[in-house]
């Protein structure tokens, strides 16, 4: 089974993040390729960057780092879980991003953003230029979900529409390819 993390980028404490990424997370179980793996940055509390050596060294001193890294190479792809503040993708995304850099290379990334008119397209852009920059390779199949709190019910619970499940079941389907190619480059990497 592929290894399958999905990434929870917001922190507020009032984010619908962590419903669309739980629905996502159903979705990838659901799938039955993967195993999947629900990382929420509101609880892997990582401070604001603070090793003292760059990251292309693995030289890690914080055992926050050292969980952080671990969980990360223990993935083959993510799902990134992104809302869009100020035309940008989350800060605490970019921090946890910029903690590591082997660990992210060569896996396949997809990316679920959400938000109000623009389904936070343009935070989905910027966190693809960052993938980039790392060896990661996102996906081209996205779900991108305007208006997302017209999908909450009372509960706060998400109401996924049609066209979001198909392009879940889309984005899985690039994520598992790109996920099968990317093997021979992170074995090679070592």
């Amino acid at each position: 089974m592929q290894r399958l993390a999905v990434v929870v980028a917001s922190t507020r404490p009032t984010r619908v993040g962590l419903k669309v990424a739980e629905w996502f997370e159903a979705q990838a179980r659901k799938d039955g390729r993967f195993e999947v793996d629900l990382v929420d940055l509101a609880e892997v509390g990582l401070p604001f960057m603070d090793e003292p050596n760059h990251p292309r060294l693995r030289q890690y001193v914080h055992q926050h780092t050292k969980e952080w890294s671990a969980r990360v190479d223990a993935a083959d792809a993510f799902a990134f879980v992104v809302a869009e503040y100020n035309y940008g993708m989350p800060a605490p995304l970019k921090n946890a991003l910029d903690y590591l850099v082997h660990e992210w290379a060569h896996k396949a990334a997809g990316i679920v953003s959400y938000g109000g008119v623009s389904a936070g397209l343009r935070s989905a852009e910027m966190t693809r230029s960052v993938l980039t920059a790392l060896q990661m390779h996102p996906v081209k199949a996205a779900v991108s979900i305007p208006m997302v709190t017209n999908l909450l019910d009372e509960d706060g619970e998400l109401h996924a529409t049609q066209l979001m499940d198909e392009a879940a079941t889309a984005l899985l389907d690039d994520v598992a390819r790109v996920d099968a190619a990317l093997r021979v480059l992170r074995e090679q990497a070592g």
